[in-house]
């Protein structure tokens, strides 16, 4: 049996205070309930919620063995379509493109979407691209964004059954 995939930490700034505990094997059938309690004061995260996010998936994940370590996950909300790709590789990169032109959703400003992406992909040590590819509403586009990253991340980080380093390299 693999050891669970479990982190819990904390983050103090003089601006926040957040605590995050993770559970990357509550996967349906696993028998582990996945329970979501996120409360920030708006209706997305922020950033040092992104890298609190990002470390304790690090965190959780340990030494990248076993995975299949590369995700991709597309994602529609009504009219809108987003492609998240990411590699589980200790080589952070983020590049986004999600094409929104309001300045503002709910209380959100909108140029922290990529700024929440970029913060998780440096935190979590994981090149991240996420795109929309389609949408005029904006919430739908930020929204299918999200979504189409978690399911890329739920493959990634399936695992494989071997323990192996999933790298030619055999090192990541």
């Amino acid at each position: 049996m693999a050891a669970p995939r479990v982190a819990t930490l904390e983050r103090k700034t003089n601006e926040t205070s957040i605590s995050v505990s993770i559970n990357l094997d509550c996967q349906p059938g696993t028998g582990n309930k996945q329970e979501i309690d996120i409360s920030t004061g708006i209706g997305f995260l922020d950033h040092d919620s992104a890298i609190a996010l990002g470390t304790a998936f690090k965190q959780a994940l340990g030494e990248v063995r076993g995975i299949r370590r590369y995700g991709t996950g597309f994602a529609p909300l009504d009219e809108a379509l987003s492609r998240a790709v990411i590699d589980i590789c200790s080589r952070p990169f983020c590049v986004t493109d999600l094409g929104i032109k309001r300045e503002k959703i709910g209380d959100l400003s909108t140029e922290m979407f990529p700024h929440i992406f970029y913060s998780f992909a440096m935190a979590s040590g994981v090149t991240l691209h996420v795109d929309v590819l389609r949408g005029e509403n904006d919430h739908h586009r930020a929204e299918s964004a999200f979504k189409a990253l978690a399911l890329a991340i739920k493959e990634a980080i399936q695992r494989t059954g071997g323990d192996d380093v999933p790298s030619t390299k055999g090192v990541l």
